[in-house]
């Protein structure tokens, strides 16, 4: 599967007694869902998840896969403590149509969490799990940070594709990306080489069979003939610029080298991150911001080494205080001044004083999306 590019990982809305606030979650999802970003993530750290009760994080999966646009990556955050729960959270995930698991690490018992223990968790997960994981590594958050060489061993693994690290540990960053190069995979990209997803080919077909149907029902009042036998088959085809083109539906498709693929989500060091060889990321910053995000990404996709580090220098206050320091209710306050839906935040956070708001609306002032 690839992951390239940006990917906000959404908030959660609450009313002021604390309650989800579910319509905005889908108004938020709609909004992101027409700008460049490559997809979405629920239930990461943004998302508060580690507040929300296991049915609460099962009603934020399903509202936010319901309100996005087909062609988006649509990631769940599914790390719990044990594997057991994952499993659960995961298999749940899967079911309502996810393209892929982020699962963080353990980290509760850290004089416990050894490499084999490690190595352990995420193989059984892996091994059990019907969508490709993703490691997430939050040591700010978690108070343990998984070691180069266990993510670099952990990548040989068939149904492990990536990881976030969010630690902006550049050396490290640098380390996995020199030490997963021998992974050698495969990804199906549209025509164009953006991600896509087996739910997305599923509705491909779909799509597909439903405008066949439509044909067959106009055809037969006109009296010509079509066939009804189902659904067109996949077909092969070739063109001067590509090599083995797959239609399925109206969907052209083909095959893209991909490997075990680094992502980040430190935004203040998105540019030197891509440089290292990172894919994308999957950055909170995003969420209030995801045009300024992504401009970063664009300019160095598009060779633009000066703009880029230009775009980088604009944000980079913004992502050290508000998302660093002044974390969730930051982000949520910036999503408001952004026209998002940010809203308060669930306890233990305390709301933002009126001096914090005045810093993040000046350091947002000229960051729009």
């Amino acid at each position: 599967m690839l992951l390239s590019g940006i990917f906000p990982p959404i908030t959660t809305p609450f009313f002021p007694d604390g309650e989800v606030y579910y319509k905005k979650i889908e108004a938020n999802v709609e909004r992101y869902s027409r700008t460049p970003v490559a997809g979405i993530v629920a239930l990461g750290s943004t998302g508060e998840a580690i507040l929300l009760s296991d049915q609460e994080r099962r009603d934020v999966l399903k509202t936010a896969l319901a309100a996005a646009a087909p062609n988006k990556v649509m990631i769940a955050g599914t790390g719990v403590e044990s594997a057991h729960e994952t499993l659960r959270l995961t298999e749940y995930a899967a079911e309502l149509g996810y393209d892929a698991a982020m699962v963080r690490t353990p980290h509760y018992y850290k004089k416990q969490m050894h490499p084999a223990n490690l190595l352990a968790f995420y193989r059984t997960v892996a091994d059990r799990s019907a969508l490709p994981i993703i490691i997430y590594n939050f040591p700010q958050a978690t108070g343990y940070d998984i070691p180069a060489e266990v993510v670099i061993e952990l990548a040989g693994h068939p149904n492990i594709v990536a990881i976030k690290e969010s630690s902006g540990n550049l050396d490290k960053v640098k380390k996995m990306v020199e030490g997963t190069r021998y992974v050698k995979r495969q990804a199906t990209v549209t025509e164009t080489f953006d991600a896509v997803t087996p739910r997305m080919l599923k509705a491909a077909v779909a799509e597909s069979a439903k405008e066949s149907r439509e044909l067959v029902t106009v055809a037969s009042l006109t009296g010509a003939t079509a066939s009804t036998e189902g659904p067109p088959r996949p077909s092969t085809t070739s063109t001067p610029s590509s090599i083995a083109v797959t239609v399925v539906g109206k969907l052209k498709t083909r095959q893209k080298e991909v490997g075990f693929q680094v992502m980040v989500g430190a935004a203040h060091q998105l540019e030197p991150s891509l440089g290292l060889g990172a894919v994308g990321a999957i950055l909170a910053l995003a969420c209030p911001a995801p045009m300024a995000c992504y401009e970063i990404y664009a300019a160095l996709k598009d060779g633009d080494n000066a703009l880029a580090r230009e775009k980088q220098e604009r944000v980079k206050l913004a992502a050290q205080r508000v998302v660093g320091e002044l974390g969730v209710p930051g982000v949520k306050y910036s999503m408001d001044l952004n026209g998002y839906y940010g809203g308060p935040s669930r306890l233990p956070f305390l709301p933002l004083s009126g001096e914090q708001k005045a810093e993040i609306e000046k350091l947002m002032a000229g960051i729009k999306s």
